[in-house]
């Protein structure tokens, strides 16, 4: 299929929140309207969202049924489980080794989903004792993984096939971040252990600023998409009256989020109630929409300029290398080793994620020169 024009792919994204929203709000999509939609562009759009699943128990229930979306949603349960299974394995052994754990992210916003497998995950986040990261590596390898990177900055990363993608997470953001960096960098005195085990958990209104604040490093780096939206709206309609509000202003104020928040928020409520939206805000929606899911490298090139995001992504600065390489801590002038060591990594383990941004480059510089 011909790839969508941006004026039908807007058009389309639209479309998928509606049948979103009414999945997650437990209302009856309207036939007529579902009669009008391209089922081929629709699916295509919410794929690229990662909303494959929750607009199939949408169609679903007006009656309507779709092989690509009953596959995409079957796919998106099993999978689930499949991470549920492993993360429970391992939050069993690092019970029996007394190190703490938070799971993060979409391992916990599933669950506030009306229905198992409406809120599709890539990955199991985990937030561990970062001084037994060493313990969990011997953990995850008994466990059948293989271990993918170790030694980064934030997290390292664990494959299991078929499906199974684990980030174990030192921190919540590195030190390029800010004011995140700052405020996280001892998360731990942050959370509530949960009773006779060594657990730990965020509270409603600490989970919601770190929802945010993940949110906000996606959207301001290369984009996130509708995905982020409807977390943000299934967690205020679960959550909302019973937050502090002041205190989550106060929190986001720390961060210089505040802002950023309000508009979101407003913007998510908005658009999953079914109401109309402003001029600003639908083009704030824009962004969410051709971003997709995780973002794109183009609006990363767009941001940082199009050497910029070629060289730092080239030669990383010393304090990330020196995580990665932990021999530069002694020996410096290694650098330009380690520089090359990494280069020659990624274009032998991942070097589909090198061609796609070489790809972007090449694009964005045409593009450039067109105008």
């Amino acid at each position: 299929m011909a790839a969508l024009t941006e004026k039908v792919y807007i058009r389309t994204a639209k479309e998928v929140t509606y049948l979103a929203a009414c999945a997650v709000n437990g209302e009856t999509p309207d036939r007529e309207r579902i009669a009008r939609m391209n089922l081929d562009n629709l699916y295509t759009v919410a794929n690229g969202h990662q909303l494959t699943a929750v607009t199939a128990m949408a169609l679903e229930k007006a009656g309507v049924r779709s092989a690509p979306f009953t596959q995409a949603k079957g796919k998106a349960i099993r999978k689930n489980a499949a991470l549920d299974l492993d993360r429970a394995a391992l939050t069993e052994r690092l019970e029996a080794e007394k190190i703490w754990y938070m799971p993060l992210k979409g391992a916990v916003l599933a669950g506030y989903y009306p229905e198992y497998g409406m809120r599709q995950m890539s990955d199991n986040d985990i937030l561990i004792d970062a001084s037994r990261s060493k313990d969990v590596r011997k953990i995850m390898i008994s466990l059948g993984f293989s271990l993918e990177q170790y030694g980064g900055e934030m997290h390292d990363e664990y494959v299991k096939k078929p499906v199974s993608y684990f980030e174990i997470h030192r921190s919540l953001f590195n030190h390029t971040n800010g004011k995140m960096y700052d405020y996280y960098k001892d998360v731990a005195l942050r959370l509530i252990s949960e009773e006779s085990t060594t657990a730990r958990r965020f509270s409603e209104e600490d989970f919601y600023v770190y929802l945010i604040a993940h949110e906000y490093r996606h959207f301001s780096e290369s984009g996130t998409g509708l995905r982020s939206l409807l977390d943000v709206y299934v967690f205020w309609r679960k959550f909302g009256d019973q937050l502090d509000r002041d205190y989550l202003e106060a929190e986001l104020e720390k961060l210089d989020l505040a802002d950023f928040e309000k508009q979101n928020r407003e913007l998510s409520l908005r658009l999953f109630s079914g109401e109309n939206l402003s001029p600003q805000e639908e083009e704030r929606l824009r962004y969410y929409i051709i971003s997709g899911v995780y973002g794109t490298v183009q609006n990363k090139i767009i941001k940082q300029g199009r050497w910029r995001y070629f060289w730092s992504n080239l030669f990383l600065p010393y304090p990330q290398m020196a995580i990665q390489y932990p021999v530069l801590r002694k020996l410096p002038f290694l650098l330009p080793v380690c520089w090359l060591s990494r280069l020659i990594r990624r274009l032998v383990f991942k070097p589909n994620r090198i061609l796609n941004k070489l790809k972007s480059l090449w694009n964005y510089g045409k593009q450039t020169k067109g105008h």
